[in-house]
């Protein structure tokens, strides 16, 4: 299985998962970039993980063009051929998928566990979590308890690349030589005009103040402080 990504609008990642031939697209918020990626080739499936135009944007011509078959969430339903829950486990590509309720950003948002790989759309980035829109904070914070019981070594693939900005919050509101030392790679790196992703599980338990928040509280003044960073 190869992971890929394609760039999107000015920080969207549209991640590719690929095998024998086949690919799946997570997220396809705009249709160009995933053509020109396709070189011809077939898309067979496409999961979401929430109903933002950033993420959804480009499904019709995708649907138009190539057919796929399109899994995603509640909100997502008008696009979708399988709608998903917390909870449920499907197969692709002869890769189990398993949902994850990650709701907060949106209602009904959900991320997919993919063998050790995580697609979590805009609940988790690195070093920094996506804005309740809802103002569910519970929710949110519940939802990213779920993805911090994974295990360590699971690679997280956000949906934006919001690294840089998300490690200089961090940097105001936490303070460790895990930081510093991940601040610099990930500096070096966008300087380059690199990618700075995957995470890790483990790296987000070291460095996210929103894995590190004690309770909920801490995770609202978190977000609070973000939001007006």
């Amino acid at each position: 299985m190869d992971i890929k990504y394609i760039k999107a609008f000015n920080d969207n990642y549209i991640w590719t998962i690929e095998k024998g031939g086949k690919i799946i697209v997570v997220d396809p918020g705009d249709a160009g970039p995933v053509i020109d990626y396709l070189r011809g080739r077939n898309l067979d499936y496409i999961i979401l993980t929430h109903k933002h135009m950033d993420h959804v944007g480009g499904l019709d011509e995708l649907k138009i063009k190539y057919g796929p078959r399109v899994y995603g969430p509640i909100e997502t339903r008008e696009y979708n051929d399988v709608t998903l829950r917390d909870g449920d486990d499907f197969e692709l590509l002869g890769e189990n998928l398993k949902v994850i309720s990650t709701g907060g950003h949106t209602e009904d948002h959900i991320s997919y566990l993919v063998d050790g790989n995580l697609f979590c759309g805009d609940a988790l980035f690195l070093a920094g979590c996506g804005r309740v829109f809802t103002k569910d904070y519970k929710k949110s914070y519940e939802g990213l308890n779920k993805l911090k019981n994974l295990a360590d070594d699971t690679l997280v693939y956000p949906g934006h690349e919001y690294s840089l900005a998300n490690l200089e919050f961090a940097k105001s509101v936490i303070s460790n030589g895990d930081l510093d030392r991940e601040y610099e790679r990930v500096k070096k790196l966008r300087e380059e005009g690199k990618i700075t992703l995957p995470s890790t599980i483990g790296k987000e338990k070291k460095i996210n103040p929103f894995f590190l928040a004690r309770d909920l509280d801490e995770f609202i003044d978190f977000r609070d402080k973000k939001d007006n960073f």
